[in-house]
Formats: structure tokens, C-alpha cells, sequence
């Protein structure tokens, strides 16, 4: 839900404007309107700005450009010497002081490679066979290289040498390490105090800049938002400070700010709703709808309750500290939620780790009749429950545009927005009766009167006031954009049905290469125990990993363009941001 806001005007004399900017920052209620047109151009914020965008790059990078340059430079020399010491190391322990005095004497070495049927013993010294490649040396041969091998040119260094060097670059790279760490010990925490009041001067200089002058400057007026349940704490300080002030509800005109209202649960859906965009004051806040959908698809994705367990065992480690990860950090309790909902709707889908619960005789008679198995007209009935989750989220999609269109803009302008709605959810729900308890007749005569009513919303009263033969036209596109774009959006949905599949095939597929390792049964031999279960827990957590990718982008998208676009959800609102410490 969208809180509710107040509109506050301030009138303050100049002098004392200053204190007053203080103890409203004190308050730390009131989003300021931004509207000086000259803030781009204030040099001022722009140095502040940038000064705030290197402290935040510092602390993200943990060290200076050139610390990391350095460390970079160091790790790329120490993988072409290891590149060196692989290559080198074919051709066996050497001298390069002998090397050089041969050359002195004169007699020259030159370095072949050729396929083992294609070598000749005359060609020169075999230093080495692997594979079908041969490896060799020739004397004092200014000859062309014989037919069919290349030439090798080998670095001065033999691998043992080349090795040391390494050995030194990994020490200098640990010398490096420590500098990196010793730096960020020493600065990261100045960094941060450091950014923080380079944000209060940057948010003190947008208020200023967002401050309007009046009768020659003796007057200054600012205007800003304030959430409804945190009015009474203003309004106690501009009577202290006996500011003149005026609160009034907020016009469409105004960019209102908007602050997310919601319970603990839907609260973790908030960052993927602004992950889209946040939605205008006078727009409906989707996360309510979103959070609950994209649960149940990503569920449905994962399609694995021995995965779903998995989850919440990460997630509840991710949340109490004892497992860290960077790109995770502060995500534990949604990964959980995740989980639950995955080994739930896994559970009624019948797989866990690979395994097809369905059909394991260990599996109770009583769970299997609880499980979503079996077909319907010739087609699974997993992928008939996809379709069909997948037309009802559409239509919940195209009442709420109609319901939020209409409260918007009124329902005069939103006549061919009902059309639809009656005709595509109307129709289903007649479609639905018909087939169970209405009678033929009565059946007949209520999909006539959908059509009619929805065909004149639709094609004759879309936009009243206006030449009914455009309001045809209209309306005749409006049908073809609609035909070939719900038809679309409905398809996109077996993506629930396909990944969740995939997921459980490359399951059992790791389960059934440990298996071949083990003879096919679970007594093979001790020896044979070490693969099997790495083939197990590597295999399952590549697949862990790739079906939680799949399962968070996909639904992702379905929310994003299917339900989103059939909503009219624009999502080009401002989150509130209130003037604060």
C-alpha cells in the first residue's frame, strides 16, 4: 500500500531560515520537491557529488586505482610465467648457461614438434612423447623444418627457473594483498564517516537550491511532502518555531513522493517492485500482488522440495551471520521464504533431489495421492496448471487496471478498459458455468449478452464524444493488438511447467551417473563411495544454482511484462526520501 502524504508549503524569514532548515532536518519527516532547474549546473553539488561517488568507490573497491593496478599488473605476470612454466616444462630441466655456451661454440639447438607417425630418428634428439605428439631437438640444422612439424621457440629460462620466478611474483603478490588490506584498515572507516557528511551537505545544498526567494530575498519558501502518520511530530516543531506553514492534500500535478505501507511478509518483495520502477502517488502499489506470484513461480521453477530444504537451511545462515556472502548480504530472509515455498509446492509437484517421489515404492501410498500427477486431454496436468495460473494472473492483471484506471481517470475514460475485462473474464466465467451448472439456454443467452455489451463498450463507446466510425477504427486495433498479445502473454506462462521439468531431469540425471559409478545399486565397492558422492553433491548444487537463476529471472518476467503490461502499470514514481540526519 501507498501511505498517504501532506503537502507542506514554509514561509520563513531569511535570517532565520537557516535554524529552521536545522530543526527540520531534526525531524526528519519532510521529502523537499525538487524543482530548481539550476541544480545540474550548481557547481557546488556537482563537486560534492563527485567527492561522495569516489568515497563510495573507494569503500566498494577497498583500496586506491593504483594499489589494485599494481596487484592486477602482478597477477597477470605471474599467470603468463605459469603459461611459460607449463610450456617449458615438456621440454625438461636445462641450463640456460649451457645453452649459451653451446651457441658460443657453435652449434645451434632447434626445437620441433610433429606427429609421432610422421617422426623420423634422423630428424633429431626426442626429448619427450606426449600423447601422439613428438617432441624434439635439432643440432646445427639450418635446414627448413622437416615436412609436417612446427618450430618451437622456447624461452631462455628452463620450467625450474621459470617456477622460482614465480614463487618470487606470489610472494610480491602477497606483499601486495597486505598493503591492500593495511590501506582499508587504515582509510575505510574515515571513508565512511567521511561520506556520510559529504551526503548531509549534498542533501543540505538540494534543499537550498529547491528553495524559492521572495520579496527581494527577505522571504524564503519551500515546499515538500510528509507522510500522513508523521504529521503530528512536524506540525509540533513549526509551532514551536512558529513557522508559517500551510498543509494541503496533494493534486495530481504535484510529483508526490511515494512511501511502501506493507506487512513483514510483502516487505521482502519491495526491492524487486523497484527493481522495475516505483509507482506514482495516485497509482496502486503492485507489491501485495507481486510478492505472493512470484513466490509461486519461482516455486514452481525450482520444482524441487530437497532444493527448497536447501534454501532455507542458506538462507537461514545468510540471516543469522554464519554464512557470508557478499552478493547475498542482508537477502537471508527472503531466500527463505523462498525455500519454504519451494520444497512446499516441490512437495506437491513430487521431486526431491532428482528423485520422482511418484513413483518411489518407499514413498507412502497416502503423500503419492496428495501429489499433482497425471494428465488432462492428453496433456500433463502440470503444464495445464501453468496455463491456467498463468490466464487467471492475467485477468487479475486486467480488473486492477480497470479498478485503478477507473479511480484515476474516471470511468468515462476507461469504458473499452471494462469492454475487455467483461468480455475476456466475463466470457471465462460463463465459459466455466456453462459447463457446469448453468443450462444451454441460459448458457446461450449470457454469452450473447457479454458479447454485446463488451462489442459496444469496445468498438462504439471507447471514447465517447467522439466520431463513431474512429471509435470502430479504434477499437478494431485495439482487438488485433489484444488477440495476438494476450494469446502471448498466456503462452509465456509454460515456462513454469518447462524449467521446473528441466530442473528435475538434470536432477536425476546426476543421480543416475552416481549410480552407473556405483554398478548401478548401492552397494558397490568402498573405493567406488568417493565419486558417487561427489558426482552427487557437485551435480546437485550446479543444478541448485542454475535452476535458482532460472527461477528468479523467469518469474521476474512474468511479473515485469506480462502482469505489469495487462495492469498498466507504469512504475515512474520517486521513493520518498526524506531531510534528514
Amino acid at each position: 500500500m501507498i501511505t498517504q502524504m501532506k503537502k507542506y508549503t514554509f514561509l520563513v524569514f531569511h535570517r532565520e531560515y537557516e535554524t529552521f532548515l536545522e530543526q527540520l532536518r531534526e525531524v526528519g519527516v519532510v521529502h523537499v520537491t525538487e524543482k530548481a532547474a539550476g541544480m545540474a549546473e550548481d557547481a557546488h553539488l556537482q563537486e560534492l557529488l563527485a567527492k561522495a561517488d569516489n568515497a563510495r568507490k573507494l569503500i566498494a573497491q577497498g583500496a586506491p586505482d593504483q594499489l589494485l593496478q599494481e596487484k592486477a599488473a602482478l597477477e597477470s605476470r605471474i599467470a603468463a610465467t605459469q603459461k611459460e612454466v607449463n610450456k617449458m616444462a615438456i621440454w625438461g630441466d636445462f641450463s640456460a648457461e649451457r645453452i649459451a655456451q653451446l651457441k658460443e661454440a657453435g652449434y645451434t639447438l632447434r626445437y620441433f614438434t610433429c606427429p609421432k607417425k610422421l617422426f623420423q630418428e634422423e630428424w633429431g634428439i626426442v626429448v619427450a612423447e606426449q600423447g601422439a605428439t613428438v617432441y624434439f631437438v635439432q643440432v646445427n640444422n639450418a635446414d627448413d623444418a622437416p615436412e609436417g612439424c612446427q618450430e618451437q621457440y622456447l624461452n631462455e629460462k628452463s620450467a625450474a627457473d621459470l617456477q622460482k620466478d614465480v614463487e618470487g611474483l606470489n610472494g610480491l603478490l602477497v606483499a601486495q594483498n597486505a598493503r591492500i588490506e593495511l590501506w582499508a584498515k587504515e582509510n575505510i572507516p574515515a571513508l565512511e564517516t567521511e561520506l556520510k557528511q559529504l551526503q548531509e551537505q549534498i542533501d543540505w545544498k538540494r534543499v537550498t537550491l529547491n528553495t524559492d526567494s521572495e520579496a527581494d530575498g527577505s522571504l524564503k519558501v519551500l515546499e515538500g511532502f510528509c507522510p500522513i502518520d508523521q504529521v503530528a511530530a512536524l506540525d509540533a516543531m513549526l509551532q514551536k518555531q512558529e513557522v508559517y506553514y500551510q498543509a494541503e492534500d496533494p493534486t495530481a500535478e504535484d510529483n508526490t513522493p511515494i512511501k511502501l505501507r506493507n506487512n513483514k511478509f510483502t516487505q521482502l518483495f519491495e526491492s524487486l517492485t523497484g527493481m522495475y520502477g516505483w509507482p506514482n502517488y495516485g497509482e496502486f502499489d503492485p507489491t501485495p500482488i507481486l510478492a505472493p506470484f512470484f513466490l509461486l513461480f519461482f516455486a514452481m521453477c525450482m520444482g524441487d522440495c530437497g532444493y527448497g530444504i536447501l534454501l532455507i537451511i542458506i538462507g537461514l545462515l545468510i540471516a543469522k551471520k554464519k554464512l557470508n556472502i557478499a552478493m547475498f548480504e542482508g537477502l537471508g530472509p527472503i531466500i527463505t521464504v523462498l525455500g519454504v515455498g519451494t520444497t512446499v509446492v516441490g512437495f506437491f509437484l513430487g521431486t526431491f533431489m532428482g528423485i520422482d517421489l511418484y513413483n518411489a515404492e518407499w514413498v507412502p501410498q497416502a503423500l503419492k495421492n496428495m501429489m499433482i500427477k497425471g494428465n488432462v486431454m492428453g496433456y500433463d496436468i502440470q503444464m495445464v496448471l501453468a496455463i491456467c495460473i498463468g490466464v487467471f494472473h492475467i485477468c487479475l492483471a486486467m480488473v486492477v487496471k480497470a479498478i485503478c484506471y477507473t479511480k484515476q481517470f474516471g470511468f468515462k475514460e476507461n469504458i473499452a478498459t471494462w469492454g475487455w475485462l467483461l468480455l475476456i473474464v466475463g466470457g471465462l466465467i460463463v465459459a466455466i458455468l456453462g459447463l457446469t451448472v448453468l443450462p444451454e439456454n441460459v448458457f446461450k443467452w449470457a454469452l450473447i449478452a457479454v458479447g454485446a455489451v463488451s462489442a459496444l463498450a469496445i468498438y462504439i463507446f471507447n471514447t465517447p464524444g467522439r466520431n463513431p466510425l474512429i471509435n470502430i477504427g479504434a477499437g478494431l486495433w485495439d482487438t488485433y493488438n489484444m488477440a495476438t498479445g494476450i494469446l502471448g502473454d498466456v503462452l509465456s506462462y509454460i515456462r513454469l511447467y518447462a524449467l521446473g521439468l528441466a530442473g528435475g531431469m538434470l536432477g536425476a540425471a546426476f543421480n543416475n551417473l552416481g549410480l552407473m559409478v556405483m554398478g548401478g545399486t548401492t552397494e558397490g565397492a568402498t573405493w567406488q563411495w568417493l565419486p558417487f558422492v561427489l558426482i552427487l553433491v557437485l551435480g546437485h548444487v550446479l543444478n541448485l544454482a542454475m535452476s535458482a537463476l532460472g527461477a528468479f529471472v523467469h518469474p521476474l518476467r512474468l511479473s515485469f511484462v506480462e502482469y505489469f503490461k495487462n495492469a498498466g502499470y507504469e512504475g515512474k514514481g520517486t521513493l520518498y526520501q526524506p531531510f534528514k540526519k
